[in-house]
């Protein structure tokens, strides 16, 4: 067995992780958590919420998982959220198209492509059913919308969708988000939830679910905001930018500062985050030598997208993706403000009034109208944008406005222009988006994989995860040396005195006590508490240490003190 088969192996077995519902023979893409991932799960969120939301002062809400069509008729997800999808006719088995081309074919990294610019690469590279070897064809290649459909109430009145982000909860809401920062920028606002993805081909566990929990950070800034100023740090960030993928170059380690001085990040916010999730990643268990920050190609940054930067963990060879930093600019508020109703746009006050010359469009509607349709109003912003910054644009015939990456020809003589001396005390503008968004599940697959490993404990063979305090499902374990003499009673009582101290305790009387170490050795229970008979002589106990398997003796009356200072740090059990 390989290691991660080991580790699913143990991840089943010890209640971790399993595939769900297979009483009735189970779904792929969808997991459930047993006993200890729900606990390490949980664990991993509030170190998220306590770093993140708590730590840097942002906002923390939760919306429903489920919003009516329109919402992602402006977000672009019904439109542009898909994959390509290819079937064999022979077993009518489908899959991922770009994944088998990738899997197929090792050298060569499908891009982001369309069924068009696909079917060119088939013509190059044959693709064969891994299932039952056919060869297949372009015939069945098609664009698959990874969307769950629903609808709300009886009949269909309503269609709606599971969310595939937790993202468009946050944006749909900003009109009221931005009156609770009370008109002040920059403000954050983060959601822990569930998304839903309709994946065509699900694998590798955790990695890739149809139904799985994000951690987001939708930071909103002004458009001009380029971020803090960055303090020098000895931190070192494994920086793997554009430049070093096309030249095939290696994981540049440099810090923050020099990594925005020498133009590798475009925006000191991302440079900011960065170093801010890896020393969180670090104190979660994340193995720093198996890590990276990887740069967006150009052929894979979204369109909307001026920089992004994922993080990635080495699993068994394989680079996985665990987090994704984007600058979104103003792309998600600029939709929902032309579709919807409401106004997405802050009044930002200026220092003093100044005056202004301000230009009216005045467009004419019988020619915008029947060109440009639902268009129009998106077009006629950007042209006022694009007027705010050069009056000169109308002195050419046309006017160009690219609109989610479609360039448009706009009559400049259907535009009538008048301006006019206007006195202003502020500035409505869409804010810009900083967005760190967390994969919850592929952050718990990576932490189990590295710091899962096996030893020998005194000449026995132990499997071992090596999880921080801070995380672990259980921190202590309390067990009696034997079940007689009283021994029990004591180790009852001390259990039940340390879970009202609000320590995760697990009592275990079954076995031999070496066995009992080793059952949490492998579910990574940092601490093991055991009554033995000196108790009855001097009150004290047996503290284990999980990962070195040493042991103190600790008296019983000081036993909660000391676990809580281990818990949060300010004790190490090598110093005591």
């Amino acid at each position: 067995m390989t290691h991660i088969d080991v580790l699913n192996e143990l991840a089943k077995r010890r209640g971790f992780f399993f595939s769900a519902n297979d009483s009735y023979g189970g779904l792929a893409g969808f997991y459930a958590y047993g006993p200890m991932g729900a606990a390490l799960k949980s664990n991993i969120e509030n170190s998220w919420r306590t770093k993140f939301v708590i730590g840097e002062g942002h906002f923390e809400i939760s919306t429903p998982t489920i919003s009516p069509s329109p919402v992602f008729k402006a977000s672009g997800h019904l439109d542009g959220f898909d994959d390509l999808l290819i079937s064999c006719s022979t077993c009518e088995i489908s899959y991922r198209a770009d994944h088998l081309l990738e899997s197929q074919h090792t050298l060569l990294e499908s891009p982001d492509v369309s069924v068009k610019e696909f079917k060119k690469l088939l013509s190059k590279y044959s693709l064969t059913c891994p299932s039952c070897k056919n060869t297949l064809d372009d015939s069945t290649l098609q664009e698959f919308n990874l969307m769950f459909a629903t609808k709300v109430g009886p009949g269909s009145q309503t269609p709606g969708y599971l969310r595939p982000e937790t993202a468009q909860g946050i944006f749909v809401e900003f009109p009221r988000l931005s009156d609770y920062a009370r008109g002040k920028l920059p403000f954050g606002v983060a959601q822990i939830g569930t998304s839903y993805r309709n994946e065509i081909s699900p694998r590798k566990g955790l990695t890739r679910l149809r139904e799985f929990t994000q951690a987001e950070l939708e930071l909103f800034i002004h458009p001009t905001d380029l971020g803090p100023e960055i303090n020098p740090t000895t931190t070192k960030l494994p920086l793997y930018s554009v430049s070093q993928q096309e030249s095939n170059g290696n994981i540049e380690f440099v810090t923050p500062t020099e990594a925005i001085d020498q133009n590798i990040i475009e925006n000191r916010w991302l440079a900011y985050y960065l170093e801010l999730s890896a020393n969180w990643y670090d104190s979660i268990g994340i193995d720093l030598t198996r890590f990276r920050y990887r740069q967006h190609m150009p052929n894979e940054l979204a369109h909307y997208a001026s920089d992004c930067w994922d993080a990635e963990v080495e699993i068994d060879g394989d680079w996985i993706e665990i987090t994704g930093f984007a600058h979104r600019g103003n792309y998600d508020l600029s939709k929902h403000n032309t579709h919807s109703s409401a106004d997405f746009t802050m009044f930002i006050p200026l220092d003093e009034p100044q005056e202004k010359l301000q230009t009216n469009l005045n467009p004419d509607m019988g020619y915008f109208g029947p060109t440009f349709g639902k268009l129009t109003p998106e077009i006629l912003s950007k042209i006022d944008e694009m007027a705010s910054e050069d009056s000169t644009i109308f002195d050419s015939p046309e006017l160009s406005v690219e609109i989610d990456g479609t360039t448009h020809s706009i009559l400049s003589e259907c535009l009538h222009p008048t301006t006019e001396k206007v006195t202003v005390t502020g500035e409505h503008i869409l804010p810009h988006v900083i967005e760190p968004s967390f994969g919850i599940d592929r952050i718990i697959y990576s932490i189990l994989a590295h710091t899962f490993h096996e030893d020998i404990v005194d000449g026995e063979a132990r499997s071992l995860l090596s999880l921080p305090s801070s995380i672990s499902p259980i921190f202590v374990g309390v067990f009696p040396l034997l079940t007689r003499d009283d021994l029990d009673v004591v180790a009852q009582d001390i259990a039940s005195n340390l879970r009202t101290s609000g320590l995760s305790v697990l009592y275990d009387e079954s076995g031999s006590i070496g066995k009992r170490y080793r059952r949490q050795d492998e579910v990574g229970t940092p601490f093991c508490v055991t009554v033995d008979h000196q108790y009855f002589e001097d009150q004290t106990v047996t503290l284990r240490e999980r990962n070195s398997a040493l042991q103190i003796r600790v008296d019983v009356d000081s036993l909660s003190a000391l676990l809580e200072n281990l818990r949060n740090g300010s004790s190490a059990f090598f110093d005591l």
